[in-house]
């Protein structure tokens, strides 16, 4: 009897040994942990040959630095007001890019730079910027604390730009590279004249198989 009893107490607890396992092959342990990178490292993980973050930082703060030294675009005597947004920055190149990524960047970083030694016009916001003027003119919100004025402002100075590229492919190796150029100018809105450029490039070579959305 006692043989009996042991030889089950053997079963049950190879049976409660092997469920143990059996539990441990299943991997409920949560996926690969999210990777927070430099955005202006040159090492990313995952990496092409199109536009990239790291170019996005690089070219704008080297057109920045440039604006702030160009005497037409700040000046001492009076603040110039001056237009900086995606709607004249055309891209011809191959690469896939959200222009305002460029057009915000660089505004928002000259904004802060210049401390009030240029003032921006926000055109892509006059839609919001009319229908409150509406509202007030018509009665039905007051002047508000500032001011009132019988125009919006206009601007001196407006950017354009142009991104380009020159792609090559390597038929035995896969290796695709490509040129990039972008050109920045800032125009005279009354002359149309062009009073300072600006121009960055750089070129990638990789197995390209990165989808950029």
């Amino acid at each position: 009897m006692n043989k009996i009893y042991s030889a089950a107490a053997v079963t049950i607890t190879l049976l409660a040994t092997g469920c143990a396992s059996n539990s441990k092959t299943y991997d409920n342990a949560a996926g690969r942990n999210t990777i927070y990178e430099d955005v202006s490292s040159t090492s990313s993980t995952v990496a092409g040959i199109g536009v990239e973050s790291q170019d996005v930082v690089s070219m704008t703060d080297q057109m920045m630095r440039d604006m702030l030294q160009n005497p037409m675009l700040v000046s001492n005597e009076s603040a110039r007001r001056i237009i900086i947004d995606s709607e004249y920055l055309v891209n011809e190149s191959t690469s896939r890019i959200n222009k305002n990524m460029l057009t915000d960047r660089l505004r928002i970083n000259l904004n802060r730079a210049a401390n009030g030694r240029m003032v921006f016009v926000g055109r892509h916001f006059s839609d919001m910027v009319n229908k409150e003027r509406e509202l007030k003119r018509s009665g039905v919100v007051d002047a508000g604390t500032i001011r009132t004025t019988q125009a919006t402002a206009g601007a001196d100075f407006r950017l354009g730009g142009r991104i380009s590229s020159l792609d090559a492919m390597d038929t035995n190796t896969q290796l695709k590279s490509r040129y990039h150029q972008v050109t920045f100018e800032m125009v005279d809105l009354e002359l149309g004249t062009i009073v300072w450029s600006g121009i960055y490039e750089f070129k990638k070579t990789a197995q390209d198989d990165i989808v950029y959305r």
